[in-house]
């Protein structure tokens, strides 16, 4: 059933529009809808007067598909060892990002911000917050429109979490706040009297994510190639900026939890293969459940992560992101407020298909297996 209120004009084809929509079967809605899923979480947040705003970073790299199969850098000229916000890379390519700025303008979304990211040919624009449901549908016609200009001009645009082995990765990180249900004008995470600039709520809420950090993954991350990002690297350009523990800071991005200015806090799990609406809803469980129950998340971190032993974090008590898709699996299998924020027969089947997924890769031979061990054996 379609959400009129999403109804989209495509900027570049103005005689077609796009429109969100509710998945019902024989009447009733679907249980296996992943936006009828997050409108389901969100209101149970609006009943305890909480309005779940959401923004998105979400990074993207564009390339070439070689004569092999295999993909390289579409701009071969984008070849710095710190591209991290190199004008000549956008300046070469600012025709596709002031197209995606001006089409964005249109639709009402208010960007603000656009730029070459960490990696060598990745970008991103950023437009400005919004209710989760807004934010998802957007992020979700965001995708379809970049990969569509992408095709324009004979590129690919992926969102792919770790496309290139030796380049960052793509983050979808989610700045998140609560608000008033009542005006929807009071931002319930900010306290200007707090070194943060955090209220008590909003330490719960991350409180509740740190608890429930483990299971988060399995759909914050929810590929094989999630968790090849979500590991160890020197902060600086070219680096994973990627979190692997489960702590929280200030403007640190080797934290799991990032509070980057009063009143919001960033979850940077959220890659660029979540699903915006399933990402939304397990956040706000999570972070309602921290809440619901004064979960303290012990004082912020201030150290650059990459850099301490890991023997010493684990010394400290603080906890590891899971490795792989299939540790992930597990703690979501076994984390019963997430599995109910999904419902239990998505949830069930969610399972069913990511451990095939899993299987799959399992199961297949790589190269770097072809490569490491056909010499030896």
């Amino acid at each position: 059933m379609p959400d009129w209120r999403t109804l989209t004009i495509l900027p570049w084809r103005p005689n077609v529009a796009w429109v969100a929509g509710n998945v019902f079967v024989e009447g009733k809605p679907w249980p296996y809808c992943p936006r009828s899923i997050l409108q389901r979480q969100m209101e149970r947040a609006r009943q305890q007067g909480f309005v779940f705003k959401t923004g998105v970073e979400a990074e993207f790299f564009l390339v070439r598909r070689k004569e092999n199969g295999a993909i390289e850098l579409a701009d071969p000229k984008d070849a710095l060892a710190k591209p991290c916000y190199d004008m000549n890379t956008v300046e070469r390519n600012l025709d596709f990002l002031a197209t995606l700025v001006r089409y964005t303008t249109e639709l009402g979304w208010a960007p603000h911000a656009s730029d070459h990211e960490d990696a060598n040919c990745q970008f991103e624009v950023n437009w400005l917050f919004s209710d989760a449901l807004t934010t998802a549908d957007r992020h979700t016609f965001y995708k379809f429109m970049v990969k569509t200009l992408a095709d324009q001009r004979g590129l690919i645009a992926t969102f792919m979490p770790k496309p290139f082995a030796n380049q960052t990765g793509n983050g979808a990180h989610f700045h998140m706040s609560l608000w008033d249900a009542e005006t929807g004008t009071v931002n319930l995470f900010e306290d200007p009297n707090d070194e943060n600039g955090l209220s008590q709520l909003a330490y719960w809420w991350i409180g509740g994510l740190l608890k429930h950090a483990k299971a988060l993954a399995a759909v914050t991350a929810p590929t094989v190639n999630s968790y090849k990002r979500l590991i160890r690297g020197a902060p600086r350009s070219g680096a994973t900026w990627a979190p692997v523990y489960i702590t929280y800071g200030g403007c640190n991005r080797t934290q799991m939890i990032r509070i980057p200015a009063p009143g919001r806090v960033e979850n940077r799990t959220v890659d660029g293969s979540a699903n915006p609406y399933l990402a939304a809803t397990v956040t706000l469980a999570a972070g309602l459940d921290g809440i619901a129950n004064r979960i303290d998340p012990g004082r912020r971190n201030d150290r650059n992560l990459y850099e301490v032993p890991e023997e010493e974090l684990k010394a400290e008590g603080i906890g590891f992101l899971p490795r792989t898709l299939s540790e992930a699996l597990d703690e979501l299998e076994k984390d019963d407020l997430i599995l109910d924020a999904l419902g239990r027969e998505y949830a069930a089947m969610y399972l069913r298909a990511k451990r095939a997924e899993w299987e799959r890769y399992h199961n297949a031979v790589s190269q770097w297996e072809i490569d490491t061990y056909l010499p030896l054996f």
